[in-house]
């Protein structure tokens, strides 16, 4: 089985590249050129050159700079301010309101950033500290922004989504769409468990919904709709072209970042200084990105050059195992390595390896996919080495570790009873895009 002894010293050569600490772009970079010499020789090198432009040349991948832009000008400009105090405002007076804020400016800005980390570094900063002011238990006030952080990866436009919908090679129109509805879900399944948490010890919720928060006035809440507005135009630029017909991903990113400049000029906030800044730091993230993906190419050609392409799919077969039992060991693997590495890295290396094994198996592939999608973003915040875990505690420096992690674990599970939901009913996924 020599297809298996390649494939073991491929993934031995990159894990320990990535245990040295060694930049996931590096590794990979380094992987596919001992690849590339080993089968190849001397002319490697020309099919490692090649495999770089043909996939630098993708269209796609503008998208994802793009995306990345509109992100930067948004969060850089502070008109992500006006969307906090307009959400806070509309909300109003409810038990646990600071709760139900975590989850809907979760999935607000995921809706306008897409990158987990982003998220939870802001919302760590500003919305803790007021839901631990107001007496909101702690470890419960965490957990929440941690899930609601984490519904950007889920909700398009999404970084990840782009990634993982060109290495599996699907429709990333569809793809997009497709986290929807899953998103939406996860974000009602925070609310549901925060409301019974609540429900169960109202003392859980503080005085979030007490005589400290002010009565708004149906005025004040007029204005909170208004300041919403310019976001809202964003989405539809990004998320309505798509549905529409109108455009395709990449011209659908080019309006978001068209309407996040507006947006920016709306609330006094655009400049100069703040354009170029978003665009050095979008170009530096989007360098790294496209790096790795032109990686990723040459890596998944390799894995079909020694045959371990398709003996693992007539492996998959002839193990007889049930399907769900596939399924169910196929999303173990990547949700265990995400707690220890990169999610985009953990894409590179399993995406090859899944994408015969799900079209053997006969599994939707768009619905395998968003399931693949959670995961992954599971993985990101599971303990004891999930980032976005570290993302938080570097945007709070006062909260223990300790607290991190009992505070994640029923989150996790709130993801994982989505994937259960969304593995049993697949239309959740398909129907939307089915629509396109």
């Amino acid at each position: 089985m020599e297809w298996l002894q390649i494939l073991l010293a491929g993934l031995g050569i990159l894990l320990f590249l990535f245990v040295l600490g060694v930049p996931v772009f590096v590794a990979f970079l380094f992987t596919n050129l001992v690849g590339a010499m080993y089968f190849f020789g001397g002319r490697g090198f020309s099919i490692f050159t090649n495999s770089i432009y043909d996939t630098l040349a993708s269209s796609s991948l503008a998208t994802i700079a793009l995306f990345i832009l509109m992100g930067e000008v948004l969060f850089r400009s502070g008109a992500t301010d006006a969307v906090f105090r307009s959400t806070d405002t509309l909300i109003g007076r409810v038990k646990g309101r600071d709760f139900v804020l975590s989850a809907a400016l979760g999935t607000i800005f995921g809706a306008l950033s897409g990158a987990a980390m982003g998220v939870v570094a802001m919302l760590g900063r500003s919305l803790l500290p007021q839901m631990l002011a107001r007496g909101s238990d702690r470890r419960l006030s965490i957990g929440a922004i941690l899930g609601g952080a984490n519904l950007a990866p889920i909700i398009p436009p999404s970084v990840l989504i782009i990634v993982i919908g060109m290495l599996a090679n699907i429709s990333i129109s569809r793809f997009l769409i497709a986290g929807i509805i899953p998103g939406l879900i996860i974000a009602c399944l925070i609310l549901l468990y925060t409301s019974v948490r609540i429900a169960i010890n109202p003392g859980l919720a503080g005085q979030a919904s007490q005589h400290d928060v002010p009565v708004r006035s149906f005025k004040d809440k007029v204005v909170a709709v208004i300041q919403l507005l310019p976001f809202s135009v964003i989405i539809f630029f990004v998320m309505g072209f798509i549905l529409l017909g109108i455009a395709t991903p990449s011209e659908s990113a080019a309006s978001g970042v068209v309407g996040a400049l507006l947006a920016a000029a709306y609330y006094k906030k655009l400049s100069f200084r703040m354009i170029l800044e978003s665009v050095q730091s979008a170009a530096a993230v989007s360098a790294v990105i496209l790096i790795i993906m032109a990686s990723s190419k040459l890596f998944s050609q390799l894995l079909s050059l020694s045959g371990a392409t398709s003996a693992i799919a007539q492996l998959s077969v002839a193990t007889s195992l049930d399907p769900l039992v596939m399924l169910f060991i196929m999303m173990l693997i990547p949700f265990i390595f995400c707690m220890f590495m990169d999610q985009i890295a953990i894409s590179i290396v399993i995406i090859p390896i899944y994408a015969p094994v799900i079209a053997a198996l006969g599994f939707d592939p768009l619905w395998f996919w968003v399931l693949f999608l959670i995961n992954v973003t599971i993985g990101g915040f599971s303990p004891p080495f999930g980032y976005v875990l570290f993302a938080f505690k570097a945007a709070a420096p006062e909260l223990k570790v300790s607290d991190l992690y009992a505070a994640a674990w029923p989150f996790v599970g709130v993801f994982i009873l989505a994937m259960v939901i969304i593995a049993m009913f697949p239309a959740l996924v398909t129907w939307l895009p089915g629509m396109l």
